[in-house]
C-alpha cells in the first residue's frame, strides 16, 4: 500500500452513468490487475474505493458507475483535480495460476473493468484470452471494442437482447470449451458462475463495503473455507476452492 497523490486528466463518458477517469501519479504500488483505490473525496468522510481498470507507469485509469455522492463528484471532476489516494490495494488476480487450462475472463456490469487489466497483460505474454461481457442492456454496453483490440475473442450478453446474445454472462459461457474462471460482477453472477458445471476452477472477484480499505477495522470480513477473511486485504479476489456462498 501507497499513500499518493493523483492528478486528474481526464474524463470520458462510456454511457449515461458509466465514466472513465485518466489520472495522473505513482502507480508503483500496483503490482496486479483486481487490485483497487481508495480516494479521499472533499466533504465526505470515507474514502471511496474504485477497482483499477489498467496502469502502466505514472499514468491510472478507472471506470466507475455514478451511484452516490462520491461516485458522482469524482465524474463531475474537473481536469488537474486531485485526490490523496491509498494506491495497491488488495489482493489481484494471478494469471499464472490458471497455466495448463483454458480460462475465460467473465465480467458483469461495472464489474467489467479490472479484467481489461487482466486482459492486457495475458495477451502481453501468451494467447489474448476469451472474454465474456454480460449487461442489462445495449445501452449498458462498455469497452467491447478495447478488449477485442487486445486480440479478445468478446462474447456479449444483454438481458433484453438489445445487444449480443439476450440473456445471462453464463449462457455465453455454457457455449464455450472454457474451464478456469476470472470472474467479477455482482454477487448473483459470481455464484452462477461458481454453479457452472464446466468451471473446474477460478478466482472470483467480491465487492463489499470497506470502511477503511486495507483490513484495520475488519467491517468487510466473510466467511471462507479456511476461516475469515476481509475482502479489502486478503481479496477482492478469492479462489473458487475457499468460497462459502
Amino acid at each position: 500500500m501507497n499513500q499518493t497523490v493523483y492528478t486528474l486528466v481526464s474524463t470520458r463518458a462510456l454511457t449515461r452513468d458509466v465514466f472513465e477517469l485518466t489520472l495522473s501519479g505513482d502507480t508503483s504500488a500496483i503490482t496486479r490487475p483486481g487490485q483497487f483505490v481508495d480516494l479521499a473525496l472533499d466533504g465526505l468522510f470515507l474514502r471511496r474505493p474504485i477497482s483499477v481498470c489498467d496502469w502502466e507507469c505514472g499514468r491510472l485509469v478507472l471506470i466507475l458507475r455514478t451511484v452516490g455522492e462520491g461516485t458522482r463528484a469524482l465524474a463531475s471532476a474537473e481536469p488537474g483535480a486531485r485526490f490523496d489516494t491509498l494506491s495497491g490495494l488488495g489482493n489481484g488476480y494471478d494469471a499464472a495460476t490458471a497455466s495448463g487450462k483454458t480460462p475465460v475472463l467473465i465480467g458483469g456490469g461495472v464489474g467489467v473493468p479490472p479484467l481489461y487489466g487482466l486482459a492486457r497483460r495475458m495477451a502481453a505474454s501468451g494467447p489474448a484470452p476469451a472474454v465474456a461481457l454480460g449487461f442489462n442492456t445495449g445501452g449498458d454496453v462498455f469497452y467491447a471494442d478495447e478488449f477485442r483490440a487486445l486480440g479478445c475473442e468478446v462474447l456479449l450478453s444483454t438481458v433484453d437482447g438489445s445487444a449480443g446474445d439476450k440473456g445471462f454472462v453464463t449462457d455465453l459461457v455454457r457455449k464455450t470449451d472454457c474451464d478456469y474462471a476470472f470472474c467479477c460482477g455482482p454477487e448473483p453472477m459470481l455464484k452462477a458462475v461458481y454453479a457452472l458445471p464446466q468451471i473446474s476452477d477460478g478466482q472470483f472477484s467480491f465487492e463489499a463495503r470497506m470502511g477503511c480499505g486495507f483490513g484495520a477495522c475488519m467491517g468487510c470480513s466473510c466467511k471462507t473455507k479456511y476461516g475469515a477473511k476481509r475482502i479489502c486485504k486478503d481479496g477482492p479476489v478469492l479462489k473458487k476452492e475457499e468460497i462459502v456462498w
